[in-house]
């Protein structure tokens, strides 16, 4: 495609009135405004005004030019934007580039070099990216120097020891602001130098010191034929910058708003940027998760705190609960000083934070060995590069955001006493011992097994030969197994193995509730007691009833479901306890019970003001959004409904019961089931009809759940004479008629509520439980419309409003067969 085609894409681009495109330089003679456009000399960049996302501020930035998604790479004004379109850039009378506007005296930006001949000075913009100001062909300055929030091929982050200029990546507040947010991606030049990203002041991830091929911390990210990254520390600078091998390549790496790098490649058969690397990844990636001297084991996904050789739990009460962050301490408080102490090899790990460590040049290992072994204060020690003689790094007092890799890492040698010592020597003979025994017992059964399939090939053929002679006869076969009867106890016991949960024995929780004695409500899989641990842990326990129809696969669900689920709004799972028939779930203790016990009651509803309600509207959003989009797996609840909703102590909404949950892989968009179980009320109608179940409908049943906490009225308890079937009949009739707040409830009349978002929230709701699941909006859009003031779509007819004929008693008593608009459906109490 040739230059002249591409020119009207860039126009909208910019969103250009003027229609004016330049060279790719910028002179005192030649400046641009908005409209205005310069284009790298290779097509690649183009410099220019632009508003991001919906905002109306006017933004000086480079962004690519030729392909068809074109991100912004670097901003002049990010923090004082343009409130018009009389943005000039332009050369000053002292040789520096200068962003004015009318509706200012001083300029909103400039290059700060000293005075020079403006006759000598040129800006260009140059194929890399890289907006160079020159004086006399000489670099003044350059856009590379001051990277916003992205990195691209041949920029260097890092310090400059000799101007004392710090390069590196700062998020942007939002995808409407351009603004420095809170997230950065920096190197820490202290002890080893490493890469770092940074919310606010406080550590988020690590990369690892460089080991001289790479970050130490990034195992994958290796020399190749895409990337050739280079590192610098000497007496001038310390500094990263890659090249591409490729220059048609198109690579760049961002730090975004939600707090994570980004490597990006385009991908021009696709049209569209892919993730070739982020982090953090996976919960170890988080810094100091395991707290100090503790070391972070991924497993499946999940992730495990353990303590480095030497070291136990500090809190061992918070470390069987999950709770890591006050790491380990030493076992033994002896003097690890020429006592016949030695060093444990702790293999394939992300060496802990090398900015507290001291680097040792030019020594191998032995010779690591021998100092740290000297200074008592040495606490561990490790190889500082890839090659032997490199140098080492060592460390004194305690170790922090330590993990092991699967494949890659290093080795960290941890000092420990004579008595821990011996017993890793034991271990390591003993494991030697049990790898002769398992070698051997292989073998054995190799040759046992090559025997059986040689004497059962032997047996086939004699069998086939003589049925050949024989008559032919019918065989029945007979099964009691189901698609959807539950799993045997064998199933369970394999994901109690898998399983990272703690195992409660029956007397911890017998003397917790008083020999289950507080009850806190009941249900239909069985009743729910509170307790307290001997640390003084308050804890809700649910007993599965005997008679309940939560089998093991429910129960099965929630163990392996809610144990891999970690956000505000999900309730949390500590453990669970399995004792002869008895199956038991141990949650955090909750004080304000559930939400039907407040939006339904006369009296308590009163406690619940607009904004309390608008805030665990929310609240459920980010949690129903996380299950189905956040979160590792992606879950469809099933049952969301007021019972289900958990208030904390602070009111906040917390999603429950996760025994009808399902588990949707990646690109899965619905599944069928012959076992429809929910609550009447709550199922979308391609679930109660057809046993069609999706992300929509959980949002239907949000949908619901949200009609409910504005009026404070269930949707199944409208009595006989009325003319709608439920709530949601009557809130799309009013609705219809311009009388949306007159399903507002009472108790919120007496006091002031903004009517205009009440409003909005209901049209929300009644998105939400539009009858074809393809008319509702997902969750994320979900909370984008709740979150900002966007024009919202008419809703659509929802299903299950009207009644064709007198109400069937069957709609007023559960678990029987209703009749909704003529199909005939079965519904399934689920709690």
């Amino acid at each position: 495609m040739n230059r002249a085609k591409k020119l009207p894409i860039i126009l909208l681009i910019f969103f250009i009135p003027q229609f004016c495109i330049s060279l790719d330089t910028i002179t005192i003679n030649q400046p641009i405004a908005d409209g205005d456009i310069i284009v790298s000399a290779g097509e690649t960049f183009a410099l220019g005004f632009f508003s991001p996302g919906k905002s109306s501020y006017r933004y000086l930035g480079i962004r690519y030019n030729k392909i068809s998604e074109k991100p912004v790479v670097w901003i002049a004004n990010r923090d004082i934007p343009i409130s018009d379109t009389s943005g000039v850039l332009s050369i000053n009378s002292h040789g520096n580039l200068a962003l004015n506007s009318r509706n200012r005296a001083a300029p909103l930006w400039f290059t700060s070099v000293s005075a020079l001949p403006t006759n000598n000075c040129v800006a260009q913009l140059l194929d890399s990216g890289n907006l160079v100001l020159f004086h006399s062909r000489s670099v003044i300055w350059q856009s590379f120097e001051y990277p916003t929030n992205t990195m691209l091929p041949n920029l260097k982050l890092g310090l400059d020891r000799r101007t004392g200029l710090n390069r590196f990546l700062t998020s942007w507040k939002s995808s409407d602001d351009p603004g420095a947010g809170n997230f950065s991606h920096r190197i820490n030049p202290e002890g080893s130098p490493q890469l770092f990203l940074y919310e606010g002041q406080v550590p988020k991830w690590r990369a690892g010191h460089w080991n001289g091929i790479r970050w130490s911390g990034m195992p994958r990210m290796k020399r190749g034929l895409i990337f050739n990254v280079s590192f610098v520390n000497n007496e001038n600078e310390i500094s990263i910058e890659w090249g591409v091998a490729n220059g048609s390549i198109l690579t760049r790496l961002v730090v975004n708003e939600s707090g994570s790098v980004q490597l990006l490649t385009w991908h021009e058969d696709q049209g569209r940027w892919d993730e070739f690397w982020f982090a953090p990844k996976d919960q170890c990636d988080n810094y100091g998760i395991c707290g100090s001297n503790g070391n972070c084991v991924l497993n499946d996904d999940e992730f495990d705190c353990t303590c480095l050789p030497g070291y136990r739990p500090k809190s061992p009460q918070k470390w069987y609960l999950k709770d890591e962050s006050d790491g380990c301490v030493r076992k033994n408080q002896t003097a690890l000083c020429r006592n016949g102490e030695g060093f444990v090899e702790v293999a394939n790990v992300k060496a802990p934070d090398a900015s507290v460590a001291r680097v040792l040049a030019n020594l191998d290992l032995k010779a690591c060995k021998d100092e740290c072994l000297r200074n008592c204060s040495c606490t561990a020690y490790a190889s500082l590069g890839v090659t032997e003689g490199s140098g080492c790094l060592t460390w004194y007092g305690d170790l922090l955001d330590t993990r092991v890799f699967i494949e890659g890492g290093q080795s960290l040698y941890m000092r420990v006493d004579a008595l821990e010592l011996a017993q890793y020597a034991n271990k390591q003979k003993h494991l030697l011992a049990k790898k002769w025994i398992l070698l051997i017992v292989i073998l054995s059964i190799a040759a046992a097994v090559s025997s059986v399939l040689l004497f059962s090939h032997w047996l086939v053929r004699r069998r086939r030969r003589l049925s050949q002679n024989a008559q032919p006869q019918m065989f029945i076969y007979s099964s009691s197994a189901h698609p959807d009867d539950p799993p045997r106890e064998k199933e369970l016991d394999r994901s109690r193995s898998r399983s990272h949960l703690p195992f409660f024995d029956i007397d911890t929780l017998v003397a917790a509730t008083h020999n289950f004695s507080n009850k806190l409500g009941e249900g239909g899989f069985g009743s729910v007691y509170k307790g307290q641990l001997s640390n003084g842990q308050e804890i809700a326990v649910k007993r599965l009833s005997k008679q309940s129809g939560q089998g093991i696969q429910e129960f099965r669900n929630e163990v392996q479901l809610i144990s891999k689920l970690q956000h505000r709004n999900l309730v949390r799972l500590f453990g669970c306890c399995i004792h002869k028939e008895d199956r038991m779930l141990i949650y955090e203790y909750l004080p304000n019970k559930s939400l039907d016990y407040f939006i339904f009651d006369k009296t308590r509803k009163q406690l619940l003001d607009w904004r309390k309600r608008f805030e665990i509207i929310f609240g459920i959003a980010r949690g129903v959004l996380y299950l189905h989009q956040d979160s590792r797996l992606k879950i469809i609840h099933r049952d969301l409904k007021a019972g289900n909703i958990l208030l904390d102590v602070a009111m906040e909404p917390k999603i429950s019961d996760f025994g009808m949950a399902k588990l949707f892989g990646k690109d899965q968009i619905e599944a069928n089931t012959k076992r429809v179980v929910g609550t009447y009320g709550y199922m979308s109608p391609e679930y109660a009809m057809d046993g069609l179940y999706s992300v929509k409908s959980d949002v239907f049943s949000y949908g619901v759940l949200m009609l409910e906490i504005i009026s404070g009225r269930k949707n199944t308890e409208y009595d006989e004479e009325s003319p709608y079937l439920n709530l949601i009949g009557n809130v799309w009739e009013l609705w219809r008629e311009g009388k949306g707040l007159d399903i507002v409830d009472y108790s919120l009349l007496e006091h002031s509520y903004p009517c205009q978002e009440i409003l909005r929230c209901i049209q929300i709701g009644l998105l939400c439980i539009q009858e074809h699941p393809a008319d509702r909006p997902t969750m994320l859009e979900v909370v984008f419309m709740l979150g900002n003031e966007t024009s919202l779509p008419s809703p659509k007819k929802p299903a299950f409003v009207f009644l064709n004929q007198s109400r069937p008693e069957s709609l007023i008593t559960r678990g029987d067969v209703c009749s909704i608009n003529d199909v005939t459906v079965t519904m399934i109490e689920g709690r």
